[in-house]
């Protein structure tokens, strides 16, 4: 059985080619991660955050599809130079948009490239105080999903080491 190849733009195979900004940063102010056992995708997303609080820098590290490292390299040219509330404005919508579109198997590659922002926002906040009134109490949609899917992988974990355990003792 063959599998037809999903239909990429040019954007989304020019960005995987060449992704920019990519790799670890030594230096962020914060990083964070958003992944899906389902899939195996994997984001790291760091930024570098000067004290007037605009992203200087943002890079990330993927493991995953053509999609994947796409969402990921845009949404890291989209929120250099922009102020961690701009940028946390940013919706997974807009960084398909900005990648010529994603195939509808693949959203959850957006999702998961802003969850893993907005978490790394979140945590800028929790090291500092206040906490500005226009980040919200509750997990957005894009964290929800990478929460999710994170505690999911930790559950299954737990579950096949737990297996495991009760196999080496018989």
């Amino acid at each position: 059985m063959s599998r037809a190849p999903l239909p990429y733009s040019s954007r989304i195979l020019e960005l995987f080619k060449n992704p920019k900004n990519a790799g670890k940063m030594a230096d962020a102010t914060v990083s964070a991660e958003a992944g899906s056992p389902v899939c195996g995708d994997i984001i790291a997303i760091y930024l570098k955050i000067e004290n007037d609080a605009v992203i200087s820098r943002a890079s990330f590290e993927s493991y995953g599809c053509a999609a994947n490292i796409a969402t990921a390299s845009m949404l890291t040219e989209m929120v250099k130079g922009k102020r961690i509330e701009e940028a946390w404005k940013i919706g997974w919508k807009e960084v398909a948009e900005e990648v010529g579109g994603l195939p509808a198997v693949k959203f959850h590659c957006g999702v998961l490239a802003v969850g893993a922002l907005r978490r790394a926002v979140r945590e800028y906040f929790r090291l500092r105080s206040p906490k500005p009134a226009w980040l919200p109490e509750q997990d957005t949609f894009e964290e929800k999903q990478a929460l999710d899917e994170e505690n999911l992988a930790k559950e299954l974990s737990r579950r096949l080491n737990a297996s495991k355990d009760r196999s080496d003792s018989k």
